[in-house]
């Protein structure tokens, strides 16, 4: 066998060994109301749409029912907090977007959808983070409420 065949057997058998660490995913469970106090800061969204998880708040008229948006984000050098909040903006980003283009004012019956799996709290979101990339995936009804 020549050298480069050599050597690319072993950084083939390098990468192969590294690909465990760099797939980590780990769950992380965060309170929503930071990420979206975040992006109004930002001026990302204009506070024209309420954001409410599964449980909480009006029921109001649903426009369009289990809208997705499924956010990733950059995670490497970054703790788990920090890239999760981050994705989660874009997440409501998306879902402020979606809301106003369909003439609603609020998202209901909000629950975190990562993987077409549904977690529900009252207060928190779902974020998958990894060594690479953290990703949130949030479902909810497009509606209009008092």
């Amino acid at each position: 066998m020549n050298a480069s065949c050599k050597l690319f057997g072993t950084l083939v058998l390098s990468l192969a060994g590294a690909a465990p660490a760099l797939a980590a995913d780990r769950t992380v469970h965060l309170p929503i109301q930071p990420a979206i106090a975040a992006a109004q800061a930002a001026g990302k969204i204009d506070g024209s749409v309420k954001f409410y998880l599964a449980g909480t708040g009006p029921k109001g008229k649903v426009l369009e029912a289990g809208v997705v948006t499924n956010r990733k984000t950059n995670a490497f050098a970054k703790k788990d907090e920090e890239a999760c909040e981050w994705v989660a903006q874009s997440a409501v980003i998306a879902l402020h977007e979606a809301a106003k283009k369909a003439g609603a004012n609020a998202v209901t019956n909000i629950v975190s959808y990562y993987r077409k799996n549904e977690y529900r709290s009252a207060t928190d979101y779902e974020c998958h983070a990894g060594a690479v990339v953290a990703g949130v995936a949030l479902r909810g009804d497009l509606a209009t409420v008092k």
